[in-house]
């Protein structure tokens, strides 16, 4: 860890890329290390190559809205399969949706995951690979399970750029690096 005019960092090398991730409280007994994707080609680009190396066939990318985006995009673009985002809400050409409820270590309050009719059809029967930036209570990923479930496809990799936290232990994902979590006194 460092400091920088009182902000801490931890630096950490993710996918070959040296990086110094932001540490943000949680509450007064955890501070977390900031893993944000977007805009960091670099990071992105390799951890997809590495992630795609380490990943079983797939047919199809799913992932949840906002941080996964980049991962699960670059990870489409270099294997050439397609990848469907679970929205965090309903948009107006959204038909027949299923849904299932997240709650994270991120995010202060429950939030619903939703995907539409047309990217449901998309993962029945499907081999399923879910791509996420980091995965920590697997909170976020049982939703996604449950939205794969629910459409009909089947689940054969749960990949991630980073595993925080005693998600490193988890037998059942495929990440790239260990993130510790910061535990106050």
């Amino acid at each position: 860890m460092s400091e920088n005019n009182e902000q801490k960092f931890y630096e950490m090398t993710i996918a070959g890329c040296r990086r110094k991730l932001p540490l943000c409280p949680v509450n007064d007994k955890l501070d977390i290390a900031a893993f944000i994707m977007f805009g960091d080609v670099e990071v992105t680009v390799e951890s997809a190559k590495q992630l795609l190396a380490k990943c079983p066939d797939f047919d199809v990318i799913i992932t949840a809205e906002s941080k996964g985006i980049p991962l699960a995009y670059e990870m489409a673009r270099q294997s050439g399969k397609p990848y469907v985002v679970a929205r965090k809400t309903v948009k107006l050409y959204m038909q027949d949706c299923v849904s299932a409820t997240v709650k994270s270590i991120t995010t202060a309050e429950e939030q619903t995951l939703y995907l539409d009719g047309d990217r449901a059809a998309l993962l029945k029967g499907k081999r399923v690979l879910i791509a996420d930036d980091v995965i920590s209570t697997g909170e976020s990923l049982k939703s996604i399970v449950a939205l794969v479930n629910a459409a009909g496809g089947n689940i054969v990799g749960k990949a991630t750029v980073l595993a925080e936290g005693d998600a490193a232990d988890r037998d059942d994902i495929i990440f790239l690096d260990k993130l510790p979590l910061f535990f106050k006194d």
